[in-house]
């Protein structure tokens, strides 16, 4: 198995690495990266190698290239079915001395703020009056002694925007390519008085999937958990941080499936704790997976007044009835909300994605070294503050002109997500130069209207980087309405094919097929297209593209880990390999294009970002994390109580705890207090895990009202040394 990115040898041997030349182009919050990297074969023979680059799950590769001494040889996109494609996993990193040159230009129709670097960069130069034109290059020197991260930020954040792109002049009109194609950007602002408090009502329902396959383990990396374990675990985090009052059940499927109670009951200290042992109980050990009859069970159970119903639902694999699963969940959407969650790389995109679509909820995938707490409690924050629904477009054009959208509908965003909307301009109009869009949605039932106007013919020609992500929109669409059993397979196939060779981005049935660019002959054997568990390159942040960005302040991140430095862990992503053979000194190059761009001397490559057998082993001893020791000791009312297994966390005993409590406060109330400062003073990176656990334990002192606290909080400190505020608690 390959286990470095980059050029390798057969032996998986990186191949030395000279240089790297990149070059960013950013339009608003979408990126166009170009990479060029120089290697050199310092063998004394030929070698045959494989390039290997990581590739964002967002990204949509439209060009690559390698020039091996003065041969230059082109990947072009071809119907999979002339073509062979082969899948495998990479992982690992390689480090070799290299130079790197980045430059960046940004074009963006909000006043630019400000570009911030992890790295030195040079001063940031704006080529017009307002400030919506700039570039900025890296600094020379640098050591890569870190992940090269720019971060950049815009002056009105959450005002949404409209960006209309050319149409090529040699596509033909009325294609994809030949058409302008319009972006909007949707990021909505969620004031604080809005998302300031928790929803404390709310019927809970967790699926989770027992069959043989989550026997399997999390990853191949060390301290990995099976994937049942890392259920159990995220499950005990779920029913610790649930508010008292509101309702829950657990269903485990396989190829049947069983609930621990009969109907949701009430959230309290004894329905949870009759759940928890039932969790640490819970085994792999139900079949296949078979998921529609636990859900129309859980459907025909009546939905509780004022406790909407948020279903969370937890697999690792697939089914072969996904369209009629999806049709249900859609069925039910009124009366609920669905969050999916895939685990592994055997996890259907199409059962995952579509269940969250349908359901109006958000899908979240565990992949390569992923845990699954962080990401599940991220979900659960979604369920228990206000989203954004009810959201439509309108269009307002001339005579002649119509609108073709590209994007599929949305029906809910949650605090920190983007969305970012394409459709087509077709036709022509002979008066009106402009177009207007309304985009309406609802926030907490209050309405939002923001109306935008745009040029029906851009003056400048941008590139065609929102055309080649809008084509990867329609075809990732088209595949999953394929996977979904939605539309005659043949009729799609065609589709996605002539959608993927026209925009020159990959699809899951075209491949990279490499032509010699001086004779036009294609180069003997195939193209090999692995699936390479990587870390995303480009984070979205605040003012980055993509729906699923993480707020940072306001500002879109762009990440680059140039060239084998790249550690390949996180999301499936898919990278061209082109298999040639290096003579000793040859310097080959390579290029890609598309949302994001790729170049190397030996291979220059450009790609597209919105800136957004089964082995059955034996189950390795749990690990004893104190978090999850500290979490499963915390009460349902969200209190603590002293004994020794708490004192251990502490690494303390339990007189030690008992000796230092202050005289005027309960004994609840001083080891509650001692559990936060634990949390924020030991488990701060761990905050998204334990943030409920932390309010339901500061919502508990407060309703005792202690006298004391302040001491108290000092007193914890000396105890645990730590450096916690009253104020950082929230007591």
């Amino acid at each position: 198995m390959v286990n470095c990115c980059g050029l390798v040898s057969e032996k998986n041997q990186p191949v030395p690495l000279k240089s790297i030349s990149v070059e960013l182009q950013v339009q608003d919050h979408v990126v166009s990266v170009s990479s060029s990297l120089q290697y050199v074969n310092e063998e004394e023979h030929p070698l045959e190698a494989l390039f290997v680059f990581p590739l964002p799950a967002d990204a949509a590769v439209c060009h690559f290239s390698a020039k091996i001494g003065e041969q230059e040889f082109v990947a072009e996109l071809q119907d999979k079915q002339t073509s062979a494609a082969g899948v495998s996993e990479v992982s690992s990193a390689c480090v070799i001395p290299y130079t790197l040159s980045l430059s960046v230009e940004v074009r963006s129709s909000d006043r630019i703020s400000r570009l911030e670097s992890s790295c030195s960069l040079d001063p940031l130069v704006f080529l017009d009056a307002q400030h919506t034109h700039a570039t900025v290059n890296l600094s020379t020197g640098h050591r890569f002694n870190k992940d090269v991260e720019l971060l950049l930020y815009y002056e009105n954040t959450h005002q949404p925007t409209a960006v209309v792109e050319a149409g090529a002049a040699a596509a033909q009109p009325g294609s994809l390519m030949g058409d302008p194609v319009l972006m909007i950007s949707l990021y909505p602002e969620f004031p604080a008085d809005v998302m300031s408090s928790l929803a404390s009502r709310g019927e809970f329902v967790f699926v989770v999937d027992r069959s043989g396959s989550m026997d399997r383990m999390m990853h191949h990396g060390k301290d990995a958990q099976m994937r049942i374990q890392s259920a159990r675990d995220t499950l005990l985090l779920l029913l610790k941080s649930l508010p008292m009052g509101c309702y829950f059940n657990i269903y485990g499927f396989g190829s049947g499936f069983e609930s621990f109670f009969p109907q949701s009951v009430v959230y309290s200290e004894d329905t949870m704790e009759e759940a928890l042992n039932r969790v640490r109980n819970m085994k792999a050990d139900m079949g296949g997976t078979k998921i529609l009859q636990p859900l129309k069970h859980i459907y025909s159970q009546p939905c509780y007044p004022d406790h909407p119903r948020q279903l969370f639902i937890f697999t690792d694999g697939e089914v072969w009835n996904t369209k009629e699963v999806l049709d249900l969940v859609k069925s039910h959407v009124n009366s609920h909300r669905c969050f999916s969650f895939g685990i592994g790389e055997g996890a259907s995109t199409a059962l995952i994605t579509g269940m969250a679509r349908e359901g109006s909820g958000h899908a979240q995938f565990i992949t390569g070294t992923d845990r699954m707490q962080p990401k599940v409690m991220q979900s659960l924050r979604f369920a228990l503050q206000p989203a954004v629904d009810s959201i439509s477009v309108d269009w307002s054009v001339p005579e002649g002109v119509t609108v073709d959208m590209l994007s599929p509908p949305i029906n809910t965003l949650f605090q920190a997500q983007r969305a970012l909307i394409y459709a087509q301009l077709k036709g022509q109009s002979s008066g009106t130069a402009k177009g207007a869009v309304t985009l309406k949605y609802k926030l907490k039932d209050q309405p939002v209207t923001n109306q935008l106007q745009f040029a029906l013919k851009p003056i400048e020609d941008t590139g065609r980087t929102i055309h080649r992500l809008a084509a990867r929109s329609v075809i990732r669409s088209l595949e999953l309405e394929m996977q979904a059993g939605r539309a005659e397979a043949e009729a799609v196939r065609s589709r996605i094919v002539e959608l993927s060779v026209q925009a020159g981005v990959s699809s899951v049935h075209t491949a990279f097929i490499g032509v010699n660019k001086d004779g036009k002959r294609t180069i003997t054997g195939p193209l090999l297209q692995r699936r390479v568990p990587v870390r995303i390159m480009a984070r979205r942040s605040g003012g980055g593209g993509g729906r699923g960005g993480r707020s940072g302040g306001g500002g879109m991140r762009i990440r680059a880990m140039p060239g084998p430095m790249m550690p390949c862990s996180g999301m499936p992503m898919a990278a061209p390999m082109m298999p040639r053979m290096l003579k000793k000194g040859a310097a080959p190059k390579m290029s890609r294009s598309g949302a994001r761009s790729i170049s190397t001397q030996p291979t220059d490559c450009r790609m597209m970002v919105e800136c957004d057998s089964v082995s059955h082993l034996a189950e390795p001893e749990p690990q004893t994390d104190p978090l999850l020791q500290l979490v499963s000791l915390q009460k349902a009312s969200g209190c603590w109580e002293l004994n020794a297994s708490l004192a251990t966390v502490f690494g303390k005993t339990e007189s030690e705890v008992a000796n230092h409590r202050p005289a005027q406060v309960d004994v609840s109330v001083w080891v509650t207090v001692l559990a936060l400062i634990w949390l924020y003073a030991c488990r701060s990176d761990d905050q998204v895990e334990w943030q409920f656990v932390a309010m339901k334990a500061a919502l508990w002192i407060r309703s005792q009202k202690p006298e004391g606290l302040s001491q108290c909080v000092c007193d914890g400190n000396v105890l645990l040394g730590g450096h916690v505020t009253e104020n950082m608690l929230a007591i």
